[in-house]
Order: C-alpha cells, then structure tokens, then sequence
C-alpha cells in the first residue's frame, strides 16, 4: 500500500502563487507516474498534470503556461507549482500515483482562489 499526503492548498488572491506538495510513503519501490487532479465544486474531478519517473511531462490544456508539475525520486514526492491563479482555480487538488498496476489517491488540499 501506499500513502500519499497532500500539503500546500490555502487561500490565495487572484494573481498569485501556490506549491502543492504530495509525499508518498509505504510500499514506493516502482511507482512509475504521478499525476495531480483537481474537483472543483459540483464538478468532476479532472487531471491537471502527469509526470512520469523518467521527468517526462503532461499538462492538459487547461494547465499548459500556469502549471508546473515536478517530481523528486529521493524523496517519493511530486510537486504542483501554480501560477497566476484565477478564481476558477479553486478546487480539491489531489495527488495520484501508479504503481504496479494499482491507483493510489490522496484525500487533497483545498485550494481557494479568491477574485
């Protein structure tokens, strides 16, 4: 099993700046992509950012230019950096790791974006 605790959510103005961190602990060895996800209220949760354990990264479209997703393997932790944030921003944000073929989620960080 796998743990994964989120940090970092807070509430913020509009224009500024988050980190989220996701450390993961217990059974780590082969973790391969760690991904954040985000659910907003009354809606879906959604993938905002992917990294694979070679550094490889995925942003959707929505994340591309203000997002910056990064990882540290010495550590098992995972990173989101945030720019620029906009009211629609606010969300759950959630860190999701696989590993040998299972998914492992994390109970999230609030992020509050405040207009």
């Amino acid at each position: 099993q796998v743990q994964l605790v989120e940090s970092g959510g807070g509430l913020v103005q509009a224009g500024g700046s988050l980190r989220l961190s996701c450390a993961a602990s217990g059974d780590t060895i082969g973790i391969s992509a760690m991904g954040w996800y985000r659910q907003a209220p009354g809606k879906e949760r959604e993938l905002v950012a992917a990294i694979t354990s070679d550094g490889s990264t995925y942003y959707t479209d929505s994340a591309k230019g203000r997002f910056t997703i990064s990882r540290d393997n010495s550590i098992n932790t995972v990173y989101l950096q945030i720019n620029s944030l906009k009211p629609e921003d606010t969300a759950v944000y959630y860190c999701n790791v696989g590993l040998r073929g299972m998914d492992f989620w994390g109970k999230g960080t609030l992020v509050t974006v405040s207009s």
